[in-house]
């Protein structure tokens, strides 16, 4: 099968374009490059099922033909980290609504069927845990700009589920929880990587916030399996929403403290308060636990990889990356 990827050079995009070939597919990746990197998919090139475009998918003459050209579309191309959220809210919310727009248009016209990746930011202050996907979102207020992605990737949702409805578009969304592995950068704030540079350096470990906060961190590989099995079920998927994640919790200041004891480093933990780390007034969800029982149903999925094995394989890539250097 031939499947189309925008946001393809990112993190999770790579390392979903190696597991379809892997599996035997051909692929081809979407990407400006803003946030990805050429470097994620350059050992991809050689094969003769990987071909790549460098251009934005709010491109509409690129997107059609390159919709025309495949089988199935993985829609990833979004702003992404929360330092980017804070910095750039107009872009955020412009990129991920027009470019979700942009690729749900162009492959209703073929019947394609799309996959949109979502966020368990979605869920905003829920305390309905552990969140499943009829649970309800509660938003912060629109004058407190963090809420900006949440609401735009919820916009999107709203989208990929009115096209199938409406339209008979086939669509699958997943809110992924904090998906990482290695090739993920910390430059937008993306926690487990930015700890781990952090520790690798001997530098101080910053911890945003009081540090109680609590995620569940699922490996890329896993993610990834999810994502091509999700798409591969067919009708059975389409018009559904699913979970994610794992169920694996800890708080911010327990991960700080699990990476600095597995690379090893005598680091500090320096916890900064939000109003002085991002902007005054901003706000965060103090837990995020997703219900997976949904997709456990329906591909037979479950993480793999506890928290140890995910952040050792953050700080071996870390550290042969280092050693290139």
């Amino acid at each position: 099968m031939r499947f189309l990827i925008t946001g393809g050079a990112g993190f999770i995009g790579s390392h979903l374009a190696e597991e379809l070939l892997v599996r035997g597919h051909r692929v081809h990746v979407l990407d400006d490059l803003s946030t990805g990197s050429i470097d994620n998919v350059r050992h991809l090139k050689d094969d003769p099922r990987f071909s790549y475009t460098i251009e934005t998918c709010a491109s509409t003459s690129i997107v059609a033909e390159l919709v025309d050209d495949a089988d199935i579309v993985y829609h990833l191309a979004a702003a992404v980290g929360v330092d980017l959220i804070v910095e750039s809210p107009v872009r955020t919310i412009e990129t991920n609504v027009h470019c979700t727009e942009v690729v749900l248009a162009q492959a209703a016209k073929k019947r394609k069927p799309v996959f949109v990746a979502s966020t368990s930011e979605v869920y905003g202050k829920s305390t309905q845990f552990p969140f499943h996907e009829d649970g309800d979102l509660v938003m912060g207020a629109s004058t407190t700009g963090r809420w900006s992605y949440a609401c735009s990737k919820a916009i999107d949702e709203f989208l990929a589920l009115a096209y199938w409805k409406e339209r008979k578009l086939p669509t699958v969304v997943a809110r992924l929880f904090n998906t990482v592995g290695p090739r993920q950068t910390g430059r937008y704030g993306m926690v487990v990587p930015k700890f781990v540079s952090q520790a690798l350096g001997e530098r101080p470990l910053t911890v945003f916030g009081d540090g109680t906060q609590t995620r569940c961190f699922c490996h890329v590989e896993d993610v990834v399996q999810a994502l091509v099995d999700l798409m591969l079920l067919g009708n059975e998927a389409y018009g559904q929403v699913f979970n994610i994640g794992s169920q694996e919790e800890i708080s911010i200041l327990g991960l700080a403290e699990r990476v600095r004891a597995l690379a090893g480093s005598d680091s500090e933990i320096h916890v900064i308060p939000y109003a002085e780390a991002y902007e005054e007034g901003f706000e965060d969800m103090p837990r995020r636990y997703p219900d997976i029982a949904k997709i456990q149903r329906a591909v037979a999925w479950a993480p793999t990889r506890s928290l140890d094995e995910i952040l050792g394989d953050v700080i071996s890539f870390q550290q042969a990356e280092a050693a290139v250097v």
